[in-house]
């Protein structure tokens, strides 16, 4: 997708769009969007949010009409606005007292048959459901929109919407909300001869939409493969679609985002999904999703956040507020496998989505390297735009260094391709027939061709196998440690991302290139992980509609399933699992925070007076006590903190426990799977009642964590002899 970026020049131009007129471009090369936020909204009953934000506009910019400066109004769920704005103007305002911070609005990148059964969610008598409840569910999709004639999202058999539901259908006249989809609004800029429409005209928001909530819609498949029933986490659950993402804009504004949040709190939604982020953790009060989401938590809402595609770098994760629950991405036991069949009878076996059938007919193999006369011998092994010469290549099947350029050769008529891949583990749609090769597997076509005089080979339609190790961290799922906060785990979860079978756009092509159009495409990201997970919580909510964001969190990670560590520095990874829905509904117990142990956590990290109301909007002063708090005493589900990696160390976390199980229970503490040193005080508890609370310390220490080593992790596990309440320990060196 596109790159996040701090270019606001692309604003601007599409500004021009807007109004049509190179006069516009010159008066506004000199500003930029910001976002200026003022907090909470004030209590009194005669507050007019517009008026307020209109007047503080005139005032620093002297203008009567600010109609071409102002973007957006905060009003329902918090106060302030985006406007056009000066340099010299963003300094004022944010000396204003009415005013807590003024950053500027950037533009963040979006970050299934098979999943759902291999999370054990399959229709059955296991999977127990409450379909009433699940009804009254509303889940809020912060994405590039939606198809509303998908079957995914057909409202037959639905009744109304809930009553608690309290948005509207905005998407435009083309487009038509129903029972399933009940509400629909675009926050993406106007671009002249455009239409403005909620339409998904990108795919991804169809695609996570249907995860999180799809119907179930039998004999969907990619051109036969993955053929299966397409189904959502809580197929009777209502969608509300907030459109922020758009291809015009070459991704998703921070001013939209964070409006689209002012909106789904004050439409009373019960969860949030958002496959979206930065290149990189921010700051908290930088970071517009994780402001949203506090004031979201603080009404009982949960936001599930993609962790982000830069993996497998450490510390490339991008969601790191612990009041947001981030999502790595990880596999299923199904995958994609596509042959191809050399000259010499020799096989090798690489991963694609290829639906293509070529009848096994052999074609002439030529290299990429060999079929340029303009490029340097690197780059044409790459087969890099510009390189390939077509009298070469036509007809033929193309080697090549990268999978990155493949387009190329179908550019210059070849008729299929084997190309090399620094990632082995996941399968990408491509227009023309391509097999994706593991290095030793693509050396041995290489040491065929040029061995050979005349090489010839056959790219064959995939194949999908349902024995792959499973579940293992993808590649490209962003790591941990937390840039931000390094006592905080992150990602907190895995859940399936890669080869996702959902709903789809049809006007959108499912790959560079491509001129096929469909319904259901098989898409890879954590921007896939992110719904499961929001597909799960909503299912626990249907058996507790009273948990709060941080139980349900609680719930979803102790109870998770040990992931293979297959990856270095694996607890960075997958953070507390891998999820598992059902055990996630009766997880014994649970470690609650609400918002004034998140104040406690902001006070800790030096947040006071102005800077806690950049997060909070309320103004607050931290406690004395509040002050020395510690993050790593945050009551998180996991427990994570920086140690020398030489010396001596002894770090102690306070937890409290509440019970959510059985009345009159036992519960005893075991630590596996570490060289440390742990010691749980107490380590056996009694709980007579439910919603009983119990709280103890865990202090960990050790000599060091020993010559090359820079992480050291155990496992902390509650049972009561039936419930097993698991949290991870980790302790890692700074310098990594």
């Amino acid at each position: 997708m596109a790159k996040p970026a701090g270019s606001y020049c692309l604003l601007s131009c599409l500004f021009v769009l807007f109004v049509g007129c190179t006069s516009a471009a010159k008066n506004y090369q000199d500003k930029q969007v910001y976002i200026v936020y003022m907090g909470a909204l004030p209590a009194r009953v005669d507050y007019m949010p517009m008026s307020h934000h209109t007047s503080i506009l005139q005032e620093v910019t002297g203008e009567s009409s600010i109609e071409s400066r102002l973007v957006r109004n905060y009003k329902r769920s918090f106060n302030g606005f985006a406007a056009w704005l000066t340099e010299s103007e963003r300094q004022i305002l944010a000396n204003t007292e009415d005013v807590v911070s003024v950053f500027p609005s950037k533009t963040l990148k979006l970050q299934t048959t098979a999943s759902w059964d291999f999370l054990g969610l399959k229709k059955g008598k296991r999977a127990k459901r409450n379909p009433s409840i699940e009804s009254d569910m509303i889940i809020g999709v912060m994405d590039s929109g939606i198809n509303p004639l998908s079957d995914s999202f057909s409202d037959k058999g639905f009744g109304p919407p809930p009553k608690k539901w309290k948005g509207v259908c905005q998407g435009s006249k083309h487009f038509s909300c129903n029972n399933k989809v009940i509400g629909a609004r675009n926050y993406t800029p106007r671009i002249k001869g455009v239409p403005h429409s909620a339409i998904d005209n990108m795919g991804h928001g169809s695609h996570t939409a249907s995860t999180a909530a799809g119907n179930a819609v039998k004999d969907v498949s990619f051109y036969g493969l993955a053929n299966g029933t397409a189904r959502g986490g809580v197929p009777a659950a209502r969608i509300a679609v907030y459109k922020v993402c758009d291809p015009g804009i070459k991704g998703c504004t921070t001013d939209g985002i964070l409006s689209a949040f002012d909106d789904a709190i004050g439409d009373n939604v019960d969860l949030i999904t958002i496959s979206i982020g930065d290149d990189k953790g921010l700051p908290f009060h930088e970071d517009t999703i994780a402001i949203g989401a506090f004031h979201a938590m603080a009404k009982g809402i949960l936001t599930v956040n993609s962790a982000g595609n830069s993996g497998p770098e450490l510390s490339t994760v991008t969601s790191v507020a612990p009041w947001i629950f981030t999502v790595g991405a990880s596999n299923t036991n199904r995958a994609f496998v596509t042959k191809a069949v050399l000259g010499d009878g020799k096989t090798v076996v690489g991963r694609s989505v290829n639906s293509f059938d070529l009848k096994g007919t052999k074609y002439p193999v030529v290299y990429g390297k060999t079929a340029s006369s303009n490029c340097d011998a690197a780059s044409a092994a790459f087969c890099s735009p510009g390189c390939l010469d077509r009298k070469l290549v036509s007809g033929k099947i193309v080697l090549c260094d990268s999978g990155q350029y493949v387009k190329e050769a179908k550019y210059m008529g070849a008729v299929a391709s084997i190309a090399r891949s620094r990632r082995e583990d996941t399968a990408l749609v491509f227009s023309f027939p391509v097999a994706v090769l593991s290095g030793p597997a693509y050396d041995v076509v290489l040491s065929y061709i040029n061995s050979t005089k005349n090489p010839i080979a056959a790219v064959l339609k995939s194949e999908t196998i349902f024995n792959q190790k499973a579940p293992v961290i993808a590649s490209y799922s962003s790591r941990g440690p937390n840039p931000i906060i390094p006592d905080i785990l992150k990602p907190d979860i895995t859940a399936p991302g890669s080869e996702i079978i959902a709903a789809y756009s049809p006007s959108v092509p499912p790959s560079i290139a491509d001129t096929r159009h469909l319904k259901y495409s098989i898409l890879s990201g954590t921007s896939m992980s992110c719904p499961h997970v929001a597909g799960v919580a909503a299912y626990i909510k249907t058996f507790h509609p009273r948990w709060s964001p941080s139980m349900i969190q609680s719930a979803i990670m102790t109870t998770a399933w040990p992931v293979n560590a297959s990856t270095l520095m694996p607890e960075f990874a997958y953070g507390a699992g891998h999820v598992n829905p059902l055990a996630a509904v009766h997880p014994g117990l649970v470690y609650e925070a609400n918002k004034s142990d998140y104040i406690a956590f902001l006070c800790g990290l030096k947040y006071t007076g102005k800077n806690l109301r950049l997060i909070s909007g309320e103004s607050r002063t931290c406690a004395k006590a509040q002050s020395k708090s510690l993050p790593r005493n945050l009551n998180y589900p996991s427990m994570t903190a920086q140690v020398p990696a030489t010396k001596p160390f002894k770090v102690t976390f306070r937890r409290t426990v509440t019970n959510v199980g059985t009345s009159n229970t036992t519960y005893k503490a075991k630590v596996v799977g570490s060289k440390l040193n742990v010691e749980v005080i107490p380590d056996v508890f009694s709980l007579k009642s439910m919603h009983e609370k119990k709280s103890f310390t865990v202090t960990v220490s050790g000599k060091g964590l020993g010559a090359g080593e820079l992480v050291a992790s155990s496992q902390l596990i509650w049972s009561d002899g039936f419930h097993f309440v698991r949290s991870p320990i980790v302790v890692y060196a700074p310098n990594w």
